[in-house]
Order: structure tokens, then sequence, then C-alpha cells
């Protein structure tokens, strides 16, 4: 939704989830959407924004063979799926974001430059290390909105040629920000 918002003209949304009633509170879903796939209901909404941008809808997981373009927004809810998606795209991609949320603990990782490319894998580890449930189990859409705008403001700085922040964490209820 903030990508249309900032006039990306052309975007590609992989998944296979359809919308449940849990989503409306944390991801920002509308009631009608219920039921949808989800890239069909994002899909949706794009198009009420900007009619004019293009949405390739792709409902199916994530799959190697599917062509990406230079920027790929992670926003998985498994660690097993992000290391799949980052191995088959780590070198397809010239920018990489990945969002991390566990109730409002917020981590965004970026990868723009080879210190982040050595950097990502580290923050990579054993599914069954990971806390249990999915990411927006302990979540509010607010964590998601905030998570959603730091990534886009480390395209933003991309896109403007500035370093991007390699590992940065946000822990609302600590009113902590952590910048690696």
């Amino acid at each position: 939704m903030q990508l249309a918002s900032l006039g990306v003209c052309h975007l590609q949304l992989i998944d296979f989830d359809t919308v449940d009633e849990s989503n409306i509170t944390t991801q920002g879903y509308l009631r009608c959407d219920v039921g949808q796939s989800k890239v069909t209901a994002l899909s949706n909404f794009i198009h009420q924004i900007d009619p004019t941008i293009s949405v390739d809808a792709v409902n199916d997981r994530f799959r190697s063979r599917i062509d990406i373009g230079n920027a790929v927004f992670c926003c998985v809810d498994s660690i097993s799926a992000r290391a799949a998606i980052w191995r088959s795209v780590q070198h397809r991609c010239r920018f990489w974001t990945d969002g991390r949320l566990l109730g409002e603990t917020i981590r965004v990782l970026s990868v723009t430059d080879e210190t982040g490319r050595d950097h990502y894998p580290s923050t990579l580890f054993r599914q069954s290390e990971a806390h249990t449930g999915c990411c927006t189990a302990r979540g509010t859409i607010y964590t998601a909105n905030i998570a959603s705008g730091l990534m886009l403001h480390q395209f933003a700085r991309w896109l403007r040629r500035q370093p991007a922040d390699a590992d940065l964490s946000f822990n609302l209820l600590a009113s902590e920000i952590t910048v690696t």
C-alpha cells in the first residue's frame, strides 16, 4: 500500500495465503477482503489508490523460477522461507529489505551493498529456534505500519543513492532503536 502511495508504477505481489479475520486488525485488510487471496485484495486496494499501477499478482508461494525486479521486500512469517527466498534472489536483486515483527518489536534488515550481503546471512537461523506462532499473533496494525514505513525509508535512501541501514531494530515498548 505504501509503495503504491509513493508512486511505484509496477508492483509484483507473491503470496499463497488468504485474508482471515485476524488480518483486519494486524495487516490492514478490510472485512470485505476476508476469504479472498491476499494478492487479490491488495491488488484491488492498490488500484483504488491509482488504477494505472501495473500489478502482477502471483497467487502462489515464492518459487525460484519467478522473475523478480531490482527491489525485493520480504514480508514472510517464517525464517526458513526468508532463507530460501534470499538464497534464490540474493544475486538477482539490487535492493533487499526484510521486515521482522514480534509483538511491538520490529527488525528491518536491508541489503544494498557488499556489507549488507555479508551481514544478512548472519541474521538467519534454524526454524526450530524461531518463536512459535505467526508474526502477527501478537502484532498490531501500527507496528506493521511502522515496520513497512521503515522498510520504505530504506528503499527511498537506496533510490537517492544514500547508504541504507543494514540492520535496524525498534523496540516500541522500551522506546529503543538500534542501528548497525
